[in-house]
């Protein structure tokens, strides 16, 4: 096959540098524990909140701030300032069965896009807001008579922070994944365990047609989304990270937002290795398509059982023994480009063309770890497969290592719960703290 037009050096005793996925990398965070309902709708500028969830006001045990009918501004309050720019608008609903918000930015008159939560508990800006301006929150409110009624409020955000957190996507805009490909957010800095929920909040994920999931927090520093089940076929994804302008404790504050559109793509492509057989075995759409011969790492540096994803397809990368410590003099050193390698584990686990284990392939394991094939099967492999398809490796003895890699699929569904800063439930709201799913717009 023809070199890749690049090679890259892979180190395999530690976690490679992030940027070197091939996958686009942009930066994301918000709520939501799973899908919105099909009752959530996108609410332009002005919009009302007239969905079956949205028409419900919402109630607080605050005193009402006003006589009659109509509908009030909690937060921010009427003339505050030094607010942070990742605000939502809150009020108190009296009487009132449909409200409109409308956020204007004084400084150019421009209105500012934005939604409201299912459970109209809170109006969320698209985006986070600019910097060091003063906003005007109109909200015009109709009651069950068809009375309506007007309330005016202003507030002004805070100066731009000077320590600021950044967040990238390892999901690229526009890109299409395999049907076990996991939303993937990596952070600049650890996120205090006591701001994760606030961040989760801010983590919208919606998709078309809708599917349960929910977040889980590898690291203080990564978080990932994954569905109940794997995603559907033709699944068209959008996330809004409004993590922009959020207040992350000691002074930090959120660097960016982060909106990605993504896609599944049509067809499910699934690996399985079975050591006790030294073959690999591929279906697309539940259909064998193709067996292969395959030799797996040796007992002294076996392979991980273990549900994974593809994480990289590089044409050509370096393997280097020196990355885990191994020199030219010493046993086990190697220095070799391999090609059609496909990364599985952070670790430095493997699919690769490896034509010089071909006579035992099948029959014996001889790798450091990686699945060995003939670079006839190696190539065909890597023209098929897509970053995030599944890969289910079977009967090696060693158990696949939890965070080494997008490894979200090797927990059932009840203990990948478990790592959600906030209480789940299917239907999309986040009952335990008054929060809802809030549906942006898909882009195709």
């Amino acid at each position: 096959m023809q070199p890749h037009n690049r090679v890259k050096q892979v180190n395999r005793a530690s976690s490679p540098n992030r940027a070197l996925l091939g996958l686009a990398v942009l930066g994301t965070l918000a709520l939501t524990a799973c899908a919105a309902p099909a009752s959530t709708t996108w609410y332009r500028a002005g919009a009302q909140a007239s969905s079956p969830a949205q028409a419900k006001p919402t109630q607080t045990s605050s005193p009402a701030q006003g006589a009659g009918t109509g509908a009030t501004v909690r937060s921010p309050s009427d003339g505050e300032s030094d607010v942070p720019a990742s605000t939502e608008i809150t009020f108190t609903a009296h009487h009132a069965t449909k409200i409109t918000v409308t956020l204007t930015d004084d400084d150019n008159g421009a209105v500012v896009d934005g939604a409201m939560r299912a459970d109209g508990s809170s109006w969320v800006p698209e985006q986070a807001l600019k910097y060091d301006t003063k906003f005007t929150v109109k909200l015009a409110s109709t009651d069950q008579k068809g009375r309506s009624a007007t309330h005016t409020s202003t507030f002004t955000t805070m100066e731009e922070p000077g320590d600021v957190v950044r967040l990238d996507s390892q999901m690229g805009d526009g890109q299409e994944f395999g049907v076990g490909a996991p939303i993937v957010l990596n952070f600049s800095e650890p996120i205090p365990e006591d701001e994760r929920a606030a961040v989760q909040r801010r983590l919208f994920v919606q998709t078309t047609p809708p599917q349960e999931g929910a977040w889980n927090w590898f690291a203080d520093d990564e978080v990932h989304y994954r569905p109940k089940d794997y995603w559907k076929t033709g699944t068209q994804i959008s996330l809004h990270a409004l993590f922009g302008g959020l207040p992350l404790g000691d002074g930090k504050y959120g660097g960016n937002d982060i909106t990605v559109n993504a896609s599944i793509v049509q067809h499910d492509v699934r690996i399985n290795v079975d050591d006790k057989t030294k073959q690999m075995t591929v279906t697309e759409d539940g259909k064998t398509i193709k067996t292969m011969p395959v030799s797996m790492g040796k007992e002294t540096t076996p392979t991980s059982s273990g549900h994974m994803v593809i994480m990289t397809k590089n044409a050509q990368e370096l393997f280097d023994s020196t990355n885990d410590g191994i020199g030219p003099d010493q046993p086990g050193y190697y220095r070799q480009v391999i090609d059609d390698a496909l990364r599985l584990t952070w670790g430095g686990q493997y699919i690769h063309s490896a034509p010089w284990s071909v006579d035992d392939q099948g029959t014996a394991d001889i790798s450091h770890g990686c699945t060995n094939l003939s670079a006839e099967n190696a190539q065909w492999l890597f023209d098929m497969v897509h970053i995030g398809d599944p890969v289910d490796i079977e009967n090696t003895g060693a158990p696949l290592d939890w965070t080494d890699g997008w490894t979200d699929w090797d927990r059932p569904w009840d203990e990948y719960l478990e790592g959600s800063a906030l209480p789940y439930d299917e239907s999309g709201d986040i009952t335990a703290t008054g929060d809802a799913a809030v549906s942006f717009p898909m882009k195709s």
